[in-house]
């Protein structure tokens, strides 16, 4: 996964002592159909056709001993009542519509996604969280 401009910067700033850092109460996982870019200026999710943002917790997720975390329990998405375009990477942000964009990574197969999909999902420990 590569971590956004953003994140990086707050903990830099954190490590250095310029600014706190409060980590979210939940992180939000979402789908692009393009790379969002470390800035996430080229950031294309999905709007509408029951496409949504779902909400972990931390208690969602594995305590990193290596430099990785995993999500622990499943995270399913809506069932898509319309198109959502090709999913090609898979977001995080720290808010369930707006927010940051914390990290992006590359789904392995890419595919679209519309109302006759099996909603999108990420089995537990599927879903691996770490700087590459």
């Amino acid at each position: 996964m590569s971590f956004s401009d953003y994140w990086e910067n707050t903990i830099i700033n954190h490590l250095f002592g310029k600014s706190v850092y409060t980590p979210p109460d939940h992180i939000y996982v979402g789908f692009s159909t393009t790379d969002p870019g470390d800035d996430g200026a080229d950031l294309s999710e999905p709007a509408g056709n029951g496409y949504e943002r779902i909400e972990t917790s931390p208690s969602d997720w594995s305590v990193s001993t290596v430099g990785i975390t995993e999500n622990l329990t499943d995270i399913t998405f809506p069932q898509p009542t319309g198109d959502w375009g090709i999913i090609s990477y898979v977001v995080l942000f720290n808010a369930d519509s707006g927010g940051n964009l914390l990290g992006s990574a590359p789904v392995v197969s890419p595919r679209t996604i519309d109302e006759t999909s099996t909603p999108p999902n990420f089995v537990a420990g599927t879903l691996r969280v770490h700087q590459t």
